[in-house]
């Protein structure tokens, strides 16, 4: 009789764990309901500071007239800036940089002999960094006009840049993510729930694309110079709890 009892009393415990135990699984497999979305923030914006740089060469065989020269050239470039309004303070010229020239000769039946000495090629870099968009922006075009005062002038494009980008990102994380709620509380609503308590929030890359441009988003963010007018874009990913 107590054989049977215990056995009885065995397989009642067997039973009850393994109650428990499925309970609890069930119960860690059955997560807290909750809505995830995407929310985006964009907005179109105009540059507000432009970078422009440009180079010019001369070459002489002897240094110090090549030097010379580059003086010359440095003077005449700066007085023609001068008279389209650049400002002394906008306007940066960067350490010279020299190459001596070599020719490789031979004999005629294709032995080397030595270099042949050509003269030196001095070359100086410019930059400006202005406020002044536009006029810079027309300067940049114009330059070719210093052709026609002998002087070798080499100009890059220039790059576009927004001062005040840190102001204008969290303005867009704000319509990011009041973009998402709306988007959660939609879904809420539509599926007879009540949006409940933010749980996390997450900022995606920020992107910054000329506008109107068939640039490619990049998983490390893209940051566009070449156009003076851009578009921003930014996500925020946001969980709320469903009550």
């Amino acid at each position: 009789m107590k054989n049977n009892l215990n056995a009885i009393l065995f397989s009642l415990a067997i039973v009850t764990a393994a109650y428990i135990l499925g309970n609890a699984v069930i119960n860690r497999n059955n997560p807290e309901g909750v809505i995830s979305v995407t929310g985006l923030g964009t907005t179109d914006f105009t540059s507000d500071l432009i970078v422009w740089e440009g180079f010019f060469t001369t070459e002489a065989y002897d240094l110090k007239k090549a030097y010379d020269n580059l003086k010359s050239s440095k003077d005449v470039i700066a007085d023609y800036l001068e008279t389209k309004g650049v400002a002394n303070e906008e306007l940066v010229f960067n350490a010279v940089t020299s190459q001596k020239n070599q020719r490789s000769k031979y004999t005629s039946d294709g032995k080397y002999v030595g270099d042949e000495f050509l003269g030196y090629t001095l070359t100086q870099t410019l930059k400006i960094e202005s406020k002044n968009v536009e006029d810079i922006e027309r300067i940049s075009r114009e330059i070719t006009e210093l052709l026609n005062k002998g002087i070798n002038f080499y100009s890059r494009p220039p790059r576009y840049y927004y001062t005040k980008l840190a102001d204008l990102k969290i303005e867009m994380i704000s319509k990011a993510t009041a973009d998402a709620y709306a988007r959660a509380e939609k879904i809420a609503e539509n599926s007879g729930s009540k949006l409940g308590d933010l749980k996390t929030a997450k900022m995606g890359i920020f992107q910054i694309t000329g506008q109107n441009s068939s640039e490619d988003y990049s998983w490390g963010g893209t940051f566009n110079t070449s156009s003076k007018k851009k578009t921003a874009n930014i996500t925020m990913k946001l969980i709320y709890k469903i009550d």
